[in-house]
């Protein structure tokens, strides 16, 4: 199947075929023609498999088939580097067809505000919006949204483990009735299920590859005590040339902690974190994807608000604390059928959360053993909560066969 045999406005086919796109993936094959025939959309597909360009590229064929332009559609994402994100797509393929478009968050100044206002007031084709500053720009009164064909919730399970499930349905009461709805999740709790029915009318369904990572993964970990973490990333990181890196950590705190860490041995890192300005992180993500800085330390917020390509090493320094997490972390890397290669350190309180992304992705990680000078670690003996008794799964200790 190529995107010809969608259909698509020649101008917007014309400006794929410029881009280097010809054949869709599983998600854009299966969600494009639902989007396109008007029904309402509920997707479950793991990162960086193209789902944003499956519900763009129909809402945008429609956009320039329209008789009449107004604000159209809605787009809310969980982070302002999401809404960037995918502002930045629609920029690019916009440029083909004349599509608007503006990203809509939080941070910045009056001016950045006032900015904000006045595009909604005017109407673009497209607003992107994290949902804080969506409320507070409707809560003035001056944004009217009464023409909104299309809402689409991108990364919808991650805005409610943020905690906007208040926010979104408060949005929701601003929208017309009659509307089409697309909801995009990378895994499907039963919260989303309880959402969807709130807010989408007689949907259809797709699942591509549930909280599965991608094949071309090369998945590993080390068994290692906290005091052993740091020589270890040195290690792998001289062990081979990497083209970009992104090294998890699980707080704010501990970032900033592992990147004063890294400077006092001689580790080239920058920081990704929220108590940075708003400038000053969007000139961070620009000189990481211009391969101007080689490695980035941050939160999960990294984890589904960049698309970076070219990144060839996830590093885990610390186990998520949601096996969802997971997927996402090690996701950034080996996206659109490339490869790359994910490492996560686990210590002695993290074993029974690196059992449960075991169990949600189907799969165990190899545990490698360590290298010598940086001595033994602790032995892997994860062990899982059921019916009250702590049950243990797995023993591995340095020098045991491996299954």
């Amino acid at each position: 199947m190529t995107f010809q045999d969608f259909n698509f406005d020649p101008k917007l086919l014309e400006g794929l075929l410029s881009m280097g796109f010809s054949t869709p993936t599983p998600i854009q094959e299966q969600a494009i023609p639902f989007v396109l025939e008007g029904n309402d959309l509920i997707a479950c597909a793991q990162t960086g498999t193209g789902k944003t360009a499956a519900y763009l590229l129909p809402i945008m064929d429609k956009i320039v088939r329209a008789e009449k332009r107004h604000l159209n559609t809605l787009i809310i994402a969980p982070t302002r580097e999401l809404a960037q994100q995918i502002d930045q797509q629609i920029e690019g393929i916009g440029y083909f067809i004349g599509v608007s478009s503006i990203s809509v968050y939080g941070g910045g100044d009056g001016a950045t505000w006032d900015q904000q206002r006045k595009a909604l007031e005017e109407g673009a084709d497209i607003v992107i919006a994290t949902p804080g500053r969506l409320i507070a720009l409707l809560a003035t009164g001056k944004i009217v949204l009464d023409h909104l064909e299309h809402l689409v919730l991108d990364e919808a399970d991650r805005m409610l483990d943020m905690g906007f499930y208040d926010d979104i349905v408060k949005i929701i009461n601003y929208l017309p009735k009659k509307r089409q709805t697309v909801l995009f999740s990378a895994t499907m709790p039963p919260k989303i299920r309880t959402l969807a029915t709130k807010i989408l009318n007689n949907p259809k369904e797709i699942n591509i590859s549930i909280a599965k990572p991608a094949a071309g993964i090369l998945q590993q970990a080390y068994v290692v005590y906290d005091t052993q973490k740091l020589a270890l990333i040195k290690h792998i990181l001289k062990s081979k040339t990497w083209n970009s890196v992104i090294v998890f950590a699980s707080t704010k705190e501990n970032v900033k902690k592992l990147d004063a860490a890294f400077h006092r041995s001689g580790l080239h890192a920058k920081a990704f974190h929220s108590d940075l300005e708003q400038p000053e992180r969007e000139a961070l993500l620009r000189a990481f994807k211009n391969k101007q800085v080689n490695m980035l330390i941050g939160t999960d917020v990294l984890s589904r608000g960049i698309d970076v390509e070219g990144i060839s090493l996830i590093i885990n320094y610390d186990v998520p604390p949601d096996p969802e997490d997971y997927v996402h972390r090690v996701g950034r890397t080996a996206r659109a059928e490339t490869t790359g290669t994910a490492i996560t350190f686990i210590n002695e309180r993290d074993q029974g959360k690196f059992y449960n992304i075991e169990t949600l992705i189907g799969d165990t990680i190899t545990k490698m053993p360590l290298p010598r000078e940086i001595g033994e670690g602790p032995a892997y003996e994860p062990r899982q909560k059921k019916n009250g008794d702590f049950k243990k799964r797995h023993t591995f200790r340095k020098g045991a066969r491996r299954k």
